[in-house]
């Protein structure tokens, strides 16, 4: 009983510490899944709709374009290759979680993987780094952030019909915002920052060249592969 009780305790403490860690991010879903709600009504569609994508697709910036492409009025083929294209990016994310996951059972990394999001993998990537692998915490700031986003998005669509226009509240850059945060907590040192600028310029050159849609992927991988090999060299260079 006395193990069974301390057990309890400890999963109930671990799943409070997640919460607590996804706050950050619960406090930058509200307002962009309040201006998704706004925009999906502007579309035209229903709130159960609304809701249901947020539940089902669950990735902000897919789902922005994919609202966008509705009031376009582009074929369903299109937006859903469109939104598959866009969370490729995902298939890196979760790529590079994997060595804190090992022991984790098959069915447990699905349900994992279908709640990781740009602000969660931040997060987990620090935890990761820092050793903190308990599955309980993990599946604590899953949770909570996915709830917030489906709670915001149902909120912002009850609030449709008396918001006009989202454009003068300024919500479009709660999103970048949160991005710049989460950045900022996995900075260490100087290669980092540089890393990330020459990533971030890479996406804006590849964007100006047209490369809309596989920008980010191919930015990522770039930045990704530059770090990697000046670390390598600096490692050799020290030994």
């Amino acid at each position: 009983m006395i193990t069974k009780s301390m057990e309890g305790e400890g999963a109930r403490a671990a799943w409070l510490s997640g919460v607590k860690q996804a706050l950050p991010i619960v406090m930058g879903y509200l307002p962009v899944g309040a201006a998704f709600g706004v925009l999906a009504h502007k579309t035209g569609l229903s709130a159960l709709e609304t809701v249901l994508m947020s539940l089902l697709v669950y990735a902000g910036s897919a789902q922005l374009i994919a609202v966008a492409m509705f009031a376009a009025g582009m074929p369903p083929v299109s937006i859903v290759a469109t939104t598959f294209v866009v969370n490729l990016r995902h298939l890196l994310m979760t790529a590079s979680l994997t060595p804190g996951l090992k022991e984790w059972r098959q069915w447990q990394l699905g349900l994992f993987a279908y709640q990781v999001t740009d602000e969660t993998f931040a997060l987990h990537s620090a935890r990761f780094a820092r050793g903190e692998t308990d599955r309980t915490t993990g599946f604590a700031i899953n949770v909570t952030a996915h709830a917030a986003w489906v709670l915001a998005s149902g909120l912002g669509y009850l609030a449709g019909a008396g918001i006009p226009d989202v454009r003068p509240l300024g919500l479009d850059y709660a999103l970048p915002a949160m991005f710049i945060a989460l950045l900022t907590m996995q900075v260490r040192n100087g290669l980092h920052v540089f890393v990330a600028g020459f990533t971030g310029l890479a996406a804006m050159a590849l964007i100006q060249a047209g490369a809309d849609r596989f920008s980010v992927i191919i930015a990522t991988i770039a930045g990704a592969t530059f770090g990697a090999g000046v670390e390598s060299w600096m490692k050799r260079q020290s030994s």
